[in-house]
């Protein structure tokens, strides 16, 4: 009897994945409308949308959506759109900043500090969590906020709830009149989510996108090459290949990499056999970047890297950020099995420094 592949397989999936991180993937659809039909409900003062800037405070999974939006809009936005990763704000903030707090578990020590630090100063807070501290302060303070509900969620994890945390942004800063997303561009994502979904589910055989990048880079770090609105996806598919499958990744950006990236790619000689480039294309992105991209790829293969392209479909700027997140979000589960990584919901090394950490006050 053949035995069938690993990635082919569900039950053999579900054996590596207890904490249902597969069910979460196949689940972004649904959290993303899941979370803009709730936040219908969610409003903010009149006085936030004189806001002179914007900072988000985040960390980890809990900081993706901040990326991806400032990416996204950093044509669009009016004012200034920062992410805050540390415990202590930038100089600039103060009462006409609006900080968003964002904390999937609510327990995040940078971003309850952050959320302190700018109380202090008087600034406009909004707040985004499952529960937690954050979401005790919130009520505390009768400060705005959207709470997540990760019934879409089995895994729990907030690498794994970016439907959510995403959604939840957008609907926040188009309340507070920053944006404007329409219903219409949330159905559209939805849809291409949907149709491309069957094509990339453990029962897709032939020609599955994400099963493909996975074999492809078993064994190698992985340096992921993007620009512009994909950035912020970029770095989603980053961020969770290394909590997930465990891979050692990096990101960069064109066209900043050409001018000092390329002449490091000679050495050490012996990465060539550990290093898979992904350059992730987009016929929207700017004319030039567009001629960069694949003289780039073409560089990389002359010193013998091994590198891929995947070009998102999708017919709008906001459509194709989804699409990139719904590749590498199947494709980090399927790299993770390849890797024999038993329960990719597990980051025991995150785990281990927070004991640590709590033991020092």
């Amino acid at each position: 009897m053949t035995k069938t592949p690993p990635l082919d397989s569900r039950d053999a999936i579900y054996r590596l994945d207890p904490n249902h991180m597969l069910d979460s993937v196949e689940s972004l659809d649904l959290q993303i409308l899941d979370m803009w039909q709730a936040c219908e409900r969610f409003s903010v003062p009149e006085s936030y949308r004189s806001a002179k800037n914007i900072v988000v405070s985040g960390m980890g999974g809990s900081a993706l959506g901040g990326r991806v939006v400032k990416s996204l809009y950093k044509s669009e936005l009016q004012i200034p759109f920062e992410l805050i990763g540390h415990y202590v704000l930038p100089a600039y903030v103060g009462k006409d900043s609006l900080v968003i707090l964002s904390s999937y578990s609510g327990s995040t020590e940078e971003t309850l500090a952050s959320y302190q630090d700018a109380k202090n100063r008087g600034a406009m807070l909004a707040v985004i969590t499952a529960g937690g501290k954050l979401l005790e302060l919130a009520k505390q303070d009768g400060v705005p906020y959207v709470q997540i509900v990760p019934k879409h969620n089995p895994s729990n994890q907030p690498r794994m709830a970016i439907g959510y945390a995403i959604t939840g942004l957008l609907a926040m800063l188009t309340k507070a009149g920053f944006l404007n997303i329409s219903q219409q561009e949330i159905d559209s994502a939805v849809q291409l989510l949907r149709e491309r979904k069957p094509f990339l589910i453990p029962e897709s055989i032939e020609q599955n996108t994400a099963k493909l990048l996975a074999y492809a880079a078993v064994d190698k770090q992985i340096f992921f090459v993007s620009a512009e609105h994909l950035e912020g996806a970029t770095h989603v598919f980053n961020n969770q290949l290394n909590e997930n499958a465990k891979v050692i990744s990096a990101e960069y950006l064109i066209p900043e990499m050409n001018h000092h990236f390329l002449e490091s790619i000679s050495f050490p000689k012996q990465l060539r056999d550990s290093t898979f480039f992904l350059f992730i294309q987009s016929s929207l992105y700017h004319p030039r970047v567009n001629v960069r991209v694949p003289i780039t790829r073409d560089i990389v293969e002359m010193s013998t890297f091994p590198a891929e392209t995947i070009m998102a479909t999708g017919v709008t700027r906001f459509s194709q950020v989804w699409e990139v997140i719904q590749l590498g979000a199947f494709t980090n589960i399927y790299l993770a099995v390849l890797n024999g990584i038993e329960d990719p919901s597990k980051i025991p090394y995150v785990d281990f420094l927070k004991e640590k950490l709590a033991e020092v006050k």
